[in-house]
């Protein structure tokens, strides 16, 4: 069976019913970034799920259509005659209890798988359908403290007498069979099949198909293969027909399916309830635990009473000694499979108080962000990694000026964000919170910047503002912001010319400030000072060339208002200058003395 393993691009998950309680309770949402898996290995060098999962090369079936265990879950329901036994069930305390190293190990298979594909949506429910009967969930529980079937679980001989014949492919090495192929362990694969997607989950540093950390694993990426979506109906039947190709098959792993999604309750290892029919009428070589025979012991004559017992060599030339068959198997070290990861646990993000974080600008938010880590049982899990980041057009920061922060679960569960503070733009945003490495929905909380506020704005000095036209008013004026009674620093307060206190609006003649490019406006915006103050110093109002009485309207969010008179007066116009007595112009004579104009009635002289 070809498959493509690893991260990859998945079809539109569509929930179905089998598969709904599975896919609700671990439903995923956009991860904020790209992250690592987490590790599955006390030195932390194998990724979660990553294993081996080299595609396999062969067709047919990872059980090579092995027998199978034929009984179904008690039914108690009122479907009709000829329902497909795929419909819910019902069944007694006793079916519903799995094995408490066989539950582990489906649920740690989920989890791992989960972190890696999780477009696959593997429910553990599946692999509990498919331990149920292949093998009784690894006979009842019978496991050593590793995990590891004791005794082994071997199938019959494929040999192609009532099943499908494989001739032996491993060199007896999982089966113990040389000549034939048997399908081997909890989730009886046989040898061709683990040779490829066999799994060390366990990292105890061996592949072994009679682990049940092993196989369970192997067993969720072999279901997951070729871009499976196992929430779609499809390619859940297709996957289960790929591990045994038989429409009774599918029907019998879905009724159990079904059964394990509407309750479950773990219980000791090796106490777990054994089936009895099989699909081959229970024609397996030792009941629920089938194992290869042992090879037949030559027998050796016995000495007659009375007489020493004779060496083999003496008696009976070229006889070989029986070998020496222990009393008990010699017992391996229990190993204790190491830890899930925290994040790995971790099956929600509680918000552990909603409150609206709410300021206003340049200030700090009085609260903080905060969550709750919790397993599936609702216990608290310690020592996660909680990343929080600010989502949304904001210049609001953490208290190290970063807009993501990741923050540990301590012992309660519990991760509060770095504190925040806003910056000078207004409006709303978001600060999520997810759970590094995991791609569970994430906790969002709501949060606002909003304007500083002065309800009241006062003129500190009381002398008029006055000026003659085309001059700069030349007093100081000075305004006091405060809201609820005390100063308000960093207020925008908005400053306009108006010509009338009933009609305040934007003046087109009289006074105008004096802007940084040297162009004459009316309106304009200052930020009170750390004391509340805003000052117009001397220089900064210009009286423009019009005479009158004008108005400074000052406005502050919050309702903050005052109006201050602007008194312009007409310059003094200068008195003209007389103009000065003209000089008169000389009068031109030859010796440079006038001379007399004789009077009339003179008489000439001679």
């Amino acid at each position: 069976m070809a498959a493509h393993m690893g991260h990859r691009l998945r079809r539109g998950a569509t929930t179905s019913v089998v598969m709904a309680a599975a896919v609700a309770a671990l439903a995923a949402s956009q991860a904020p970034e790209m992250v690592q898996p987490p590790v599955d290995n006390a030195g932390g060098d194998h990724a979660v799920g990553a294993g081996d999962t080299t595609p396999a090369s062969g067709d047919g079936s990872a059980t090579g259509n092995s027998p199978y265990y034929t009984e179904l879950p008690t039914l108690n329901s009122p479907n009709k005659p000829g329902a497909t036994a795929n419909l819910p069930v019902i069944a007694g305390p006793a079916e519903a209890g799995i094995p408490a190293s066989v539950y582990s190990a489906y649920k740690r298979a989920e989890l791992s798988i989960r972190s890696t594909d999780p477009g696959c949506n593997l429910p553990w429910q599946l692999l509990a359908g498919i331990g149920k009967v292949e093998s009784g969930q690894a006979g009842g529980g019978a496991v050593d403290a590793n995990g590891t079937a004791s005794p082994p679980i071997i199938g019959p001989a494929l040999n192609g007498v009532g099943f499908a014949k494989i001739t032996d492919t491993d060199g007896g090495a999982y089966d113990g069979d040389k000549v034939h192929d048997r399908a081997v362990g909890p989730m009886q694969f046989i040898p061709s099949t683990w040779a490829t997607w066999g799994q060390d989950a366990n990292s105890d540093g061996k592949k072994d198909p009679n682990n049940i950390y092993d196989a369970a694993q192997a067993a969720g990426l072999y279901l997951c293969a070729n871009d499976r979506n196992l929430a779609l109906k499809a390619d859940l039947d297709q996957a289960i027909l790929s591990y045994n190709h038989s429409q009774e098959y599918l029907n019998t792993v879905l009724s159990w399916v079904a059964f394990y999604e509407r309750g479950t309750h773990q219980v000791p290892d090796g106490t777990g309830v054994l089936p009895v029919h099989r699909s081959d009428n229970g024609n397996r070589n030792t009941g629920s635990h089938p194992t290869t025979p042992p090879p037949a012991v030559p027998t050796v004559p016995a000495p007659k009473p009375g007489n020493p017992t004779p060496k083999p060599s003496e008696t009976h030339p070229g006889t070989v000694k029986p070998p020496t068959v222990p009393t008990k198997p010699p017992v391996t070290p229990p190993v204790t499979p190491p830890a899930l990861p925290a994040a790995a646990k971790v099956s929600r993000l509680a918000i552990v108080a909603n409150e609206k974080l709410t300021t206003t600008t340049g200030s700090a938010f009085t609260g903080a962000p905060r969550v709750a880590a919790l397993d599936a049982a609702g216990k608290p899990v310690a020592g996660v990694s909680i990343r929080f980041e600010i989502v949304g057009t904001t210049d609001t920061r953490f208290a190290a000026g970063g807009t993501t922060a990741t923050v540990t679960t301590g012992s309660t569960g519990l991760a509060t964000s770095p504190a925040l503070r806003a910056g000078e733009k207004t409006g709303s945003f978001t600060v999520r919170a997810t759970v590094v490495r995991r791609t569970l929905a994430p906790a969002d909380f709501a949060a606002t910047v909003t304007e500083r506020q002065a309800d009241t704005l006062t003129r500190v000095a009381g002398d008029p503002l006055s000026a003659t036209t085309g001059s700069p008013f030349a007093q100081q004026l000075q305004v006091k912001a405060t809201d609820k009674g005390a100063l308000a620093p960093g207020v925008l307060v908005t400053a306009v010319i108006v010509s009338s206190k009933t009609d305040p609006k934007e003046s087109t003649e009289g006074p105008t400030f004096k802007s940084a490019d040297g162009t004459p406006v009316r309106t304009v915006t200052l930020k009170t000072g750390t004391n509340g103050l805003l000052t117009f110093a001397s220089g900064d109002l210009l009286a423009g060339d019009k005479a009158g009485t004008f108005y400074l309207q000052l406005t502050a969010p919050g309702g903050g208002t005052t109006f201050v008179d602007l008194t312009v007066t007409a310059a003094a116009t200068p008195e003209p200058t007389p103009d000065p007595e003209p000089t008169p112009a000389p009068t031109p004579s030859g010796s440079g003395t006038p001379e007399a104009t004789p009077s009339a009635g003179a008489s000439p002289s001679a």
